[in-house]
């Protein structure tokens, strides 16, 4: 056969546990919308329509993966009976809840 070629093994090392990234602001708004949605027992196509936007984009909006801008925020918020102002205390809430390093979108 032939020579076998032995490389060392470094060491095992316990893994260490690493916190959880902080969400993006975009998903934490997210979060908030869905839950006041569902929470008050509105459809998507009820919030969507009274907010001037589509289904699909408020639903890509709740789940974190559209930046809505200010004024769909606005919108959005007021047809779920929130004032904007409301909206962003309950997202700031949330995240000063979480610790462990800022997520950067990528």
């Amino acid at each position: 056969m032939g020579d076998v070629l032995a490389f060392p093994v470094p060491p095992q090392r316990s893994p260490v546990p690493r916190p959880e990234p902080e969400p993006l602001w975009r998903e934490a708004v997210g979060h908030e919308l869905r839950e006041e949605r569902r929470t008050t027992g509105r459809t998507l196509a009820d919030v969507a329509g009274r907010a001037g936007v589509s289904t699909q984009y408020l639903s890509e909006v709740e789940r974190g993966r559209k930046e809505p801008s200010s004024e769909v925020l606005g919108a959005v918020a007021g047809a779920l009976g929130l004032r904007l102002v409301d909206l962003t205390s309950r997202v700031s809430r949330r995240l000063s809840r979480i610790s462990g390093p800022v997520c950067l979108a990528g």
